[in-house]
């Protein structure tokens, strides 16, 4: 779907726009606010990464990304990878339903020009939006922010070790795999299982997963499993 601030089509000096998110409430929503641009805009809109990448490569004169964090086809962390690798000049506006200060440092980190939450004001979006189209980068404030019960909603701190086993474990690798490819034996991952699950407050690792998504984690994106083979003989 497209739509043009202006009654005029779209000119070669149009912003074209485009934004990526699975909802089609929110795709709609920002298109509303994308008007107080106040120029002429044109607005793609792809409800997954993989309709992304197609349309980035159709439009090759896009001029700025506003990117969900959380789709059902890869994160947003994977999606700025990808983005980063095939259009490294096309500036990305990372935009969550969660605050996560863990998750804030990250999508800095992989390059986004901007971090938002879809609880901020439009009128937050417009200014970051020009400022991001203008050239420049907005950091957002990466201290702990409260829930609205005041409780601090910060993610269980894990030593690198236990975060690289949390890694594999969202990737969905078994203790005896993750041993392999960290070198380490069953037992010591089964301890880090353990002080995973414990950080968590949870007991089992699918509740682990659940949690840790929720706060942020991400796979380590390792796409190639194992097979018996390559594990060799117990």
């Amino acid at each position: 779907m497209r739509y043009h601030a202006a009654a005029l089509p779209c000119t070669d000096t149009c912003l074209k726009i485009l934004v990526v998110d699975d909802h089609a409430l929110i795709r709609e929503g920002l298109r509303q606010v994308l008007r107080g641009l106040e120029e002429d805009v044109e607005v793609f809109e792809a409800g997954s990464c993989a309709r992304a990448f197609e349309l980035a490569l159709q439009e090759p004169e896009l001029d700025l990304v506003l990117l969900d964090y959380h789709l059902p086809d890869m994160s947003g962390l994977e999606a700025l990878d990808i983005f980063a690798r095939q259009h490294p000049a096309l500036p990305i506006i990372v935009i969550s339903g969660s605050v996560n200060p863990r998750v804030m440092q990250q999508v800095m980190n992989k390059g986004a020009a901007a971090f938002l939450t879809k609880s901020g004001m439009s009128d937050e979006l417009l200014s970051v939006t020009r400022l991001v189209l203008a050239g420049g980068v907005h950091m957002p404030a990466l201290a702990p922010l409260a829930s609205e019960e005041g409780a601090a909603d910060a993610p269980p701190l894990l030593t690198p070790r236990q975060e690289e086993v949390l890694q594999l474990l969202l990737d969905g690798y078994t203790n005896k795999e993750i041993g392999r490819m960290l070198y380490l034996s069953e037992e010591t991952v089964k301890n880090h299982v353990s002080s995973i699950l414990r950080c968590f407050g949870v007991t089992t690792r699918t509740q682990a997963v659940l949690v840790a998504r929720r706060h942020g984690y991400a796979g380590a994106g390792r796409s190639q499993p194992l097979t018996p083979g390559d594990l060799g003989a117990a």
